[in-house]
């Protein structure tokens, strides 16, 4: 899972969010930091409001929330999403002793990120991808 900081970083820089069921995020700024909730079809999902996305809490599970405005989580992209949003930029993935190494090419040159799981790598690669976009 990419750190929760490189997740903000990600979002600030213009990752948009789409949620769907399987996501993971996380709401700062409540006493929740830590808590890494998954968007599901029955406990926790996303309802579209007249006035934007809700993610509605279902159930018991979470009892002192009822609903956030989705711009008050923050996603956690899972490693295949992060590849996936590399697109035809992605060169390798490797293991590289303590962690990993994605390798992208842009504007022709090789760029190397490294992380201690495939995600943060992942997530820093796609940081600089987005960041050269805009």
């Amino acid at each position: 899972m990419i750190p929760l900081d490189l997740a903000v970083r990600l979002r600030d820089a213009g990752l948009s969010w789409k949620p769907a069921a399987g996501d993971r995020f996380t709401i700062p700024d409540r006493d929740l930091d830590d808590d890494v909730f998954v968007l599901s079809n029955m406990t926790i999902e996303v309802h579209e409001l007249p006035e934007g996305q809700i993610i509605g809490f279902n159930g018991t599970t979470e009892w002192a929330l009822d609903d956030v405005e989705k711009d008050e989580a923050i996603w956690l992209p899972r490693e295949d999403q992060l590849r996936e949003l590399l697109g035809g930029t992605f060169r390798r993935l490797e293991r590289d002793g303590a962690g990993y190494q994605v390798t992208i090419e842009l504007l022709g040159a090789a760029h190397e990120f490294a992380g201690v799981e495939a995600a943060e790598a992942y997530g820093k690669a796609l940081l600089r991808l987005i960041q050269a976009a805009g």
